[in-house]
């Protein structure tokens, strides 16, 4: 039928292979460095077996926090070498002060720069390698998109900007009475009957099929899928490719179809996760509250100083079932700063104050929310809660908004560790589109990587 597709790492291929070669190489230059050199503090053997995996378990746990997994950072290595230094010297650190689980410091310690450079220098190595060789171009997924009634712009960028090894090479548009701008000039159209052609001369890995759920397929289309899908060629539908890639819903598509594609997920009624998770908020508010009282006097102090007036307020928001109930915050913007009505926050807002910008990036300003988790009224996992103003506004606008409140809204969430700071219904969809996913997908292991992820923005201060 067609040559064989050139080679492709799929999403979850490329952590895993990130992850394993990340430790081997480390463990690997760690082994030669201790056989070489007279280097006494850390040797690789069965008697201290467990200095090994203390070390890996706290390599993995910082590289995930500095962002080495991220497959779009992990593409640039300006982003590598920053997040690789940060990683290792954080690892070295934790690990030099728990000498009950490590070795004692060594009298010469020198040997602590040779054990940071053995953990950097190595991983540095397999990272310009994989930049160079996994992240090119002949191992991009390459796709060509059939369907009636898509925006082939958006979904080539989205796609491509999730994945920086996704290239959508073209589409097949089965409609012509559908009007269509195409931006991407690298885009090439084909027609249904040069498929296996394309498939041949431009080595596409998959088809992503975009068609309309009413209308369907026109039977020349369908005969030509049905025939590549015996021969094992890939096929797969617009959402469940959207959804694996990008880790958001596709609201927008899905249409009056919405709950036969949107199960949800298990862990929303399961009582032992119910169970597990309030204790595990009520826990983690507590120590929240304690250490703002920690704090305080020194934010007391600040916002004197730089955000005179009072420390906190209130705000109206709509919580789990449509319920209302008021959030409490750290003041971050002048005083009357709605006059002219209810305005949604912007980047850079002018109405922020010095203080106000600095809690807000450092995301100091959202700790007396824990008080509302304590209450039951929030959970420290789940989607932002919006004011009744805009829920009411973009409830008319976007399909299916109010489904968001089917669990309780969340001091941190899967829309804010991984979609950009926006405001107006563009960016309102986008965030729904992360929230839906969460509450589709709501388990133990995603709440642990959304707490990871809300590290990496607390360090890189990247709160709006």
């Amino acid at each position: 039928m067609s040559q064989r597709p050139l080679l492709h790492f799929e999403i979850s291929e490329r952590k895993v292979l990130l992850r394993l070669l990340d430790s081997v190489c480390i463990l690997t230059s760690l082994g030669l460095i201790g056989v070489i050199f007279e280097f006494d503090y850390f040797r690789i053997n069965s008697e201290n077996w467990y200095w090994t995996l203390v070390l890996l378990l706290y390599f993995n746990f910082f590289a995930s926090i500095f962002e080495l997994y991220d497959l779009q950072k992990a593409s640039k290595f300006d982003s590598v070498l920053q997040n690789s230094i940060l990683c290792s010297a954080t690892t070295v650190g934790f690990y030099m002060l728990t000498p009950i689980l490590t070795p004692s410091l060594p009298d010469n310690r020198l040997q602590i720069l040779f054990f940071f450079l053995a953990i950097l220098l190595p991983l540095l190595l397999w990272r310009l390698i994989y930049i160079t060789l996994i992240s090119s171009p002949r191992f991009y997924k390459r796709v060509l998109v059939v369907g009636n009634s898509f925006d082939i712009n958006r979904i080539s960028s989205d796609l491509q900007k999730t994945d920086p090894n996704y290239l959508v090479v073209g589409y097949i548009k089965t409609e012509d009475q559908i009007p269509l701008e195409i931006k991407e000039e690298k885009l090439i159209r084909f027609e249904v009957e040069d498929i296996k052609a394309a498939i041949k001369k431009y080595h596409i890995n998959e088809i992503v099929v975009a068609s309309g759920y009413k209308r369907g397929l026109m039977l020349s289309l369908y005969n030509q899928l049905s025939y590549l899908l015996k021969k094992g060629f890939s096929i797969k539908d617009y959402t469940q490719v959207y959804e694996e890639v990008t880790q958001r819903i596709p609201v927008q598509h899905v249409d009056k179809d919405f709950y036969r594609y949107f199960p949800f997920s298990r862990s929303n009624k399961n009582t032992f996760y119910q169970v597990f998770f309030r204790i595990f908020d009520v826990v983690i508010a507590v120590m929240g509250l304690l250490f703002f009282a920690f704090i305080l006097p020194f934010i007391l102090l600040a916002n004197l100083l730089g955000n005179r007036g009072s420390l906190f307020y209130r705000q109206e928001r709509i919580g789990k079932y449509g319920d209302v109930f008021r959030i409490l915050k750290l003041r971050t913007m002048v005083k009357d700063a709605e006059v002219n009505g209810p305005q949604y926050a912007e980047k850079n807002d002018l109405r922020t104050t010095r203080f106000g910008k600095f809690l807000r990036r450092s995301r100091i300003d959202e700790i007396p929310q824990f008080y509302n988790v304590l209450k039951g009224e929030m959970s420290l996992i789940g989607p932002r809660p919006e004011r009744p103003v805009f829920v009411a506004e973009l409830s008319r606008a976007i399909p299916f908004y109010e489904t968001r409140h089917v669990v309780k809204p969340g001091l941190t969430g899967w829309a804010q560790v991984k979609g950009e700071y926006g405001n107006g219904q563009a960016d309102s969809l986008v965030k729904l589109q992360y929230d839906l996913y969460y509450i589709k997908h709501r388990s133990i292991f995603l709440d642990l990587n959304i707490l990871l992820k809300t590290f990496s923005t607390v360090i890189f201060f990247r709160g709006q």
